[in-house]
């Protein structure tokens, strides 16, 4: 299953969102007239459903130890969803698409890793797809906003749909490559789902409360970025854009380093190092005064979520035998840390430091899920050696 097929199954559901989410608010305002209060409930009654669909799909395909028809599925849904946003100019209706087709769609790139996970992929080769994935969330953004400016809002659309067809496509020449595989004799068929040895269901809450503090400081650092650039930098707006390209970009070897890190080092130490990392991104923040400085930190924010995205899904896969669950409960870690995320701006921009503070806070709880990370690996190294 580690083939050409993984890699563009990866590039192409990364595009899907990577092209929808950053410009949906964009699109319920432009297509359907949604006020901003519409938009804000509009936003969170979509991750809602994709908060649940996260949790029931991937469980669903657990129980059948099939994780390729239900992305199947989830590509059919995304070229509905792409569909009914297109003829439809009835907020409700968009709406109602966004919950039955979106959110159960969005869970396509969990269902991925829990196929590769399942197939017997070794953490390096998840890193390395998930490396995939961070390049599309580079480009689709700006590609999707081109789109837009030269053609208008609707003709994203198409594209998206465009992009569920390949991923359609790929998917069903994966199915086709396994059973074809399994009939001639030439490829052994997936593993069991138990794949690792079950730890107490403590460590788990443990680790996945560590995990949300620690998306939770990403998405408050990414959030109030622009307005600390401006406010307390006091420099133009294209800086903080510069700055969060570059971390973007860094990402992307940073995971294809971490990958191969994987195989000498435990994804307990290389996950020490990115919230080491992270630490000293954000306290520095709070001391730096100049764009040079603010330029000269982004590869400590990109080693630090590129261990959080790269090897917090290994960690998840690892801790819990079941693989869809796990990548489904890792992609709740990232919408509920958004949540959490309110909090950490509200306090600490009411500081002294102001928009400083919030970075300063953020180190704060990124140290306190390391010491939790630590915990999580002193227990369960007694529980698998007992």
């Amino acid at each position: 299953m580690r083939s050409p097929l993984v890699s563009a199954s990866a590039l192409f559901w990364g595009f899907q969102f990577a092209l929808l989410n950053p410009v949906l608010a964009l699109l319920l305002v432009g297509l359907y007239d949604a006020s901003p209060t519409d938009v804000g409930w509009v936003l969170a009654v979509y991750n809602a459903a994709g908060f649940l669909a996260a949790i029931v799909i991937p469980a669903w395909a657990d129980r059948s130890r099939n994780y390729l028809l239900p992305l199947l599925l989830c590509g059919v849904l995304t070229l509905c969803l792409a569909g009914a946003l297109a003829v439809t100019t009835s907020l409700p209706v968009a709406v109602v698409a966004l919950v039955v087709f979106g959110g159960p769609a969005g869970v396509g790139v969990s269902l991925l890793f829990a196929d590769l996970k399942h197939s017997g992929a070794p953490p390096s080769a998840v890193i390395n797809t998930r490396a995939i994935v961070s390049f599309a969330w580079v480009a689709g953004p700006p590609a999707a906003t081109f789109i837009m400016g030269a053609l208008g809002n609707r003709a994203i659309l198409p594209v998206l749909a465009v992009v569920a067809i390949l991923n359609g496509i790929t998917t069903v020449a994966m199915i086709s490559k396994r059973r074809s595989a399994l009939a001639d004799g030439s490829g052994d068929a997936p593993a069991p789902v138990a794949t690792a040895e079950p730890v107490a269901r403590s460590l788990v809450v443990t680790v996945v409360i560590a995990f949300v503090l620690l998306q939770a400081t990403n998405s408050a650092a990414v959030s109030i970025l622009s307005l600390f650039v401006t406010e307390r930098l006091h420099l133009p707006l294209l800086w903080s854009g510069i700055a969060l390209a570059l971390s973007a970009l860094l990402e992307i070897p940073a995971l294809l380093l971490i990958g191969r890190l994987s195989d000498r080092f435990s994804g307990f130490a290389l996950l020490a190092s990115g919230c080491a990392a992270g630490v000293v991104y954000y306290a520095a923040m709070t001391l730096l005064r100049d764009p040079v400085t603010l330029l000269a930190v982004q590869p400590l924010n990109a080693w630090f979520f590129g261990t959080v995205a790269g090897v917090g899904l290994t960690l998840f896969q690892d801790l819990i035998p079941r693989p869809g669950l796990a990548s489904g409960l890792f992609t709740n870690t990232r919408r509920i840390g958004a949540i959490v995320s309110g909090g950490i701006i509200a306090v600490g921009s009411s500081t002294a430091l102001g928009y400083g503070g919030v970075f300063l806070i953020c180190a704060v709880i990124a140290l306190a899920a390391l010491g939790l990370v630590a915990v999580v690996r002193r227990q369960a190294g007694r529980t698998r050696a007992g």
